[in-house]
């Protein structure tokens, strides 16, 4: 695999937020789920931090610096596809250790990744306006020393996180737009009223949560506004609701119809074909 330059697959990176339409970008969490991705047909990938985090035995945000550069590495060199990196809060609270981890995930062939307001602390969960912009400033001017474009996101937290306070999410993506972040992501968001609101508030694309749109389409939420729709950790956690119904069912009453459902050995040799 890992035929395709990090020019090449940022070269189609920035042409899929540039061209007409919305696309879905899926979250792998392993090497095998993003060669299965890829198979199926999708144009880009999305790392996952709960989902990786989970292949570790670990709950989200356990995962350190050194982990996830490798879990980049490992995804970059196994898909042709353009893949973007969830960053979680950097790693860091000051916005030159920011950089310096936009720096080193450059190095690992991903073409982009996402730098959140969160702090991982739960009782102060966002970081001060102030300091989230430069933090996200410090992002964009170490992405842009990259010897290929690097897509920055800004990520906009506090509506999942607690606070439901859409002028405060606008009011910070208008800020990270500012300071130079290529795209836009506010993950709370619950509603297509919400998603055309912060869509009609900004310039840059905008990149929306489809955990909270069940009810909706891709397509849909492209009307609304979204350049691109990912799920988080919404597949991995798939899987796992499988595993748990089905393990509980054998362990419990030595329940075995599970194994009517599933993909047969010869698809999966298809889809890893490549």
């Amino acid at each position: 695999m890992g035929s395709v330059s990090p020019d090449d697959k940022s070269a189609t990176f920035v042409s899929l937020h540039q061209n007409p339409g919305v696309f879905a970008i899926p979250n792998p969490w392993d090497i095998g789920s993003a060669r299965m991705l890829e198979a199926l047909g999708f144009v880009a990938l999305a790392t996952t931090s709960s989902g990786f985090a989970q292949t570790l035995g670990r709950a989200d945000g356990a995962v350190t610096l050194d982990e996830k550069l490798q879990h980049c590495r490992a995804l970059s060199e196994a898909t042709t596809l353009p893949i973007t990196a969830d960053l979680e809060n950097g790693f860091a609270d000051d916005p030159e250790s920011v950089a310096d981890c936009i720096r080193q995930v450059v190095e690992t062939g991903v073409v982009g990744g996402s730098i959140e307001d969160f702090t991982g602390d739960r009782l102060n969960p966002i970081y001060d306006f102030n300091l989230a912009v430069e933090r996200v400033a410090a992002a964009v001017a170490a992405s842009r020393a990259c010897p290929f474009k690097f897509m920055l996101t800004a990520r906009a937290e506090q509506q999942l996180r607690g606070d439901d306070d859409i002028e405060e999410t606008i009011k910070r993506l208008q800020a990270y737009e500012a300071a130079g972040a290529d795209v836009l992501y506010a993950p709370g968001l619950k509603t297509l009223d919400e998603v055309r609101q912060v869509a009609e508030s900004v310039n840059k694309p905008l990149n929306v949560l489809g955990a909270a749109f069940a009810q909706n389409t891709v397509a849909e939420l492209g009307a609304a506004g979204a350049k691109r729709v990912s799920v988080g950790g919404g597949l991995s956690r798939l899987v796992a609701t499988v595993v748990i119904e089905a393990a509980t069912g054998l362990h419990e009453r030595g329940d075995l119809s599970w194994v009517e459902k599933l993909v047969s050995n010869s698809e999966l040799r298809r889809l890893f074909a490549r």
